[in-house]
């Protein structure tokens, strides 16, 4: 039976390879590196995968002035989709050696895949003559952190490039979950990662190889992300956790042994798991893989930013173009503006004209499309509409500012002035209509008579003699004015009493509404369907309405230490109420919709504020 099943296997896998080489039309292929700075005689890695195809030739050398980069690693996977269809993802790692500092482009590389060639991405290297910024692991050293003792089952591993940031910098970092090839593993959950005071992008698509780590094979499954530091301080990262549901050999099983192993006991149809077809050789476990944190120092940016400095801090270039470049007054021109490059593009901004004065903007439209997995490098794209108010020879320039964490300083970019042909005039403002007095005068004089329509009577020119006659009582003036003083009266002492009778009940109403305020967010937070930024914000907005109802002040003046003191929590729950209002803070004012909160600190939120009692 054995020969049999692996005649089958070696005759699927060629299947396979035929099928892989007969799609190497469309192959494609990424690369990256492991970081895009390091200091001068720090190795960097770049890792180059072509995927839908089993047959490339990469260069042996890539040529660029300062750098040595060197072929040093080759590997080759197969991933199946279903049971149709076999994807061959060839892997090549380069080793980057800085021989001198300054900021290096990689050119794009060009690679044969099959009947095609293809092109690697351009990639740019930033080298310093600083200390030493090589790599901080979760797990120092070649043998991974087990969650088994001696039994070497399963490791997780943080891979983080820095140990200093600057607030608001994005930082890629790796998340590596590995199993030893000796287990089945029959479930499992995404990682998510521990800590606060910073955001965390969207895990990448998930990466697996078959890895050799301290003389055992594991199968690695490997997310890339990227962090960004909310504030300043120092921080710990992590710990990434994960629960999985397993199929190891049973605690005390033996193993047999061939006369000859090539695999020196390694070999996974050796195992009683993969001889037995039903597994029942096998036990199941429920373990969880937790790794060790990774500390990181966040620095505040330096002073001196521009005024068109919103926040971007990376490393970017930028171009502007305007169409159409001949226009009337007050025609629209469409300003289209690319800044690419790697860094934080969730605050980078829209830029602003040099010179605004002349021109009405109209809000602009952003578009972007990421280069990696994660979104850290890329292309934003935005569209702005101007026109001109008045007759203009040429488009001011565009400019932006960011800050560059490599050079540790403020740069602005700003493009040429277009030349523009802006044809017509202003708008005329209204017409102001004067009579002059000369023609006044004239059109009352005598000799002017003659023009003007008859008239039924002469003009009386003389005033008569001024007779006073009898008025009813109803027609004087005085009548009328004692007759109001006691109207104002009577309305003054009617809204003094509607004045009082309102402030009685506006304790009341306030009272009422903030009740029912605070009823709707809790079945909102109850549910538990809100993202992270609205669930906090809605939570630490629930202590301040119940904190007003109990001391009678202003919700928006409420904080941490308010709420604690108004209702008397002791220093746990004290602290709880900082970490609730911390959190609602980060996830407002962080720039990201997502954020990094568990489940267990929503939980801890909502028992919280629930506890509180008006």
């Amino acid at each position: 039976m054995r020969p049999l099943v692996l005649i089958k296997i070696a005759l699927f896998l060629i299947g396979a390879l035929i099928i892989a080489d007969a799609r190497a039309e469309s192959a494609s292929v990424t690369a990256a590196l492991t970081s895009s700075e390091t200091a001068l005689g720090q190795p960097v890695q770049l890792e180059v995968k072509i995927k839908g195809t089993t047959n490339a030739t990469p260069p042996q050398t890539i040529a660029v002035d300062g750098l040595q980069i060197a072929l040093t690693d080759t590997r080759r996977s197969f991933e199946m989709h279903g049971f149709s269809s076999v994807e061959s993802t060839l892997s090549y790692g380069y080793t980057i050696m800085p021989m001198k500092a300054g900021t290096f482009k990689i050119p794009p590389q060009p690679i044969r895949a099959g009947n095609t060639t293809l092109h690697t991405p351009e990639l740019t290297l930033h080298v310093t003559d600083g200390p030493n910024r090589g790599m901080a692991r979760g797990n120092q050293g070649a043998t991974p952190n087990p969650f088994a003792g001696e039994d070497k089952l399963a490791f997780a591993e943080l891979v983080v490039p820095k140990k200093t940031a600057y607030v608001g910098e994005t930082i890629p970092v790796v998340l590596r979950i590995g199993f030893n090839s000796r287990t089945r593993v029959l479930g499992r959950e995404p990682p998510n990662i521990g800590g606060q005071g910073f955001t965390m992008q969207k895990l990448g698509q998930e990466d697996r190889n078959l890895e050799t780590i301290g003389g055992r094979s594991y199968i690695v499954y490997s997310y890339k992300s990227a962090v960004s530091a909310a504030r300043t301080g120092s921080f710990q990262l992590g710990p990434i956790e994960t629960k999985a549901v397993i199929l190891a050999p049973r605690r005390g099983s033996g193993v047999r042994r061939m006369p000859f192993d090539p695999f020196d006991g390694d070999d996974p149809f050796a195992n009683p798991l993969f001889s037995d077809p039903f597994s029942m050789l096998g036990e199941r476990r429920e373990v969880t893989v937790k790794s060790e944190t990774i500390p990181l120092d966040v620095k505040p940016l330096p002073p001196g930013a521009p005024p068109t400095f919103t926040g971007a801090v990376g490393n970017f270039s930028m171009t502007a173009d305007a169409n159409p470049k001949r226009v009337q007054v007050g025609d629209p021109i469409t300003v289209k503006v690319e800044i690419a490059g790697r860094g934080n593009f969730d605050r980078v901004s829209a830029p602003s004209l040099s010179d605004e004065s002349g021109w009405h903007k109209y809000p602009p439209s952003a578009n972007f499309k990421q280069d990696d997995d994660v979104g850290i490098s890329g292309t934003k794209t935005f569209e702005m509409v101007v026109s001109p108010n008045e007759r203009k020879p040429t488009l001011p320039p565009v400019t932006f500012s960011y800050f560059d964490p490599v050079k540790e300083k403020y740069v602005t970019l700003q493009s040429q002035a277009l030349p523009l042909v802006v044809e017509g005039n202003a708008p005329p403002g209204p017409p102001i209509v004067t009579t002059t007095p000369k023609a006044s005068s004239a059109a009352s004089s005598p000799g002017a008579t003659s023009q003007q329509p008859p008239q039924l009577l002469p003009l009386v020119r003389e005033p008569g003699k001024i007779v006073h006659s009898f008025a009813p009582l109803y027609a004087q003036k005085e009548f009328w004015l004692a007759q109001v003083f006691p109207l104002v009266i009577a309305i003054g002492l009617m809204g003094w009493r509607i004045q009082r009778v309102r402030k009685s009940n506006w304790a009341a109403i306030r009272a009422a509404g903030f009740q029912r305020e605070t009823d709707e967010l809790l079945r909102k937070l109850r549910r538990d369907v809100l993202p992270p930024p609205e669930y906090f914000s809605d939570a630490s907005r629930v202590v301040q309405l119940k904190t007003a109802l109990k001391q009678n002040i202003e919700p928006g003046v409420v904080d941490a230490d308010t709420a604690a003191r108004v209702f008397a929590l002791d220093k746990e729950r004290s602290e709880r109420m900082r970490r609730l209002f911390a959190i609602s803070d980060e996830l407002r004012y962080s720039g990201k919709a997502n954020g990094s909160v568990s489940s267990d600190h929503r939980r801890e939120a909502l028992e919280l504020i629930e506890s509180l009692r008006p």
